[in-house]
């Protein structure tokens, strides 16, 4: 599905490739991590990690979108197969500068809602996470379902790329964009956290602002 949704934004956005040098691959907590990350032309910061551990037994993927050149939300989605569960999760943080039109966006959570919910609990982070953000869980009967909606929401949130307005300045939506991130390396979050204590902080610090969001050079 990752490289769905890559030649998804390929066929929208130039993507030139961001070397992570020595954070190409990782192994943390039994997981094994492989690491990339583009500029996306007219976009901004693409990263993409994908883990498998546990002898195949768990598989995760991640795709960041860091909007930079347009005024949209911070945008991260994460899919985890493990022990025969299909868990589905895609985040939008409030890194706007005005208000772009979301209601593409809406509609596609609107067109969802059947598949069954996952509570992810309570996060520092919940203040800043837009109500159009959705989390999924479910076997491998859902996994169809699953599918089409990581395509229809990866789809409108394109979409809503062409509409929304340009960022004169791309230094004020990474400033906007640090807020979330320097709050993950403050306040711990699942992935964080795991890397902490794989690679240490400082390391997990520059992952993060430099490959993962590309929020500091």
């Amino acid at each position: 599905m990752i490289q769905e949704m890559l030649r998804a934004i390929t066929a929208r956005h130039h993507l030139n490739g961001i070397d992570p040098g020595p954070y190409r691959k990782l192994k943390a907590n039994g997981m094994n991590f492989q690491i990339w990350a583009f500029e996306a032309e007219g976009l901004g910061n693409v990263s993409v990690m994908t883990a498998e551990g546990f002898f195949g037994l768990m598989k995760m993927d991640t795709l960041i979108i860091t909007p930079t050149q347009v005024d949209l939300p911070l945008f991260s989605y994460d899919r985890v197969h493990a022990m025969g569960n299909d868990t589905l999760i895609f985040e939008l943080y409030d890194t706007l500068l005005g208000q772009p039109d979301l209601t593409a966006l809406e509609q596609v959570k609107e067109k969802y809602k059947g598949l069954p919910d996952h509570d992810l609990g309570q996060h520092w982070y919940d203040s800043i996470k837009l109500a159009v953000s959705l989390s999924k869980k479910g076997k491998k009967v859902h996994r169809a379902g699953f599918d089409a909606c990581v395509r229809d929401y990866l789809d409108a949130f394109l979409d809503a790329a062409a509409t929304a307005p340009a960022c004169p300045d791309p230094e004020v939506k990474r400033e906007k964009g640090s807020v979330y991130v320097e709050g993950l390396l403050e306040h711990g979050g699942p992935s964080t956290d795991v890397f902490k204590k794989s690679i240490g902080e400082e390391k997990t610090a520059d992952l993060f602002r430099r490959i993962l969001f590309a929020t500091r050079p």
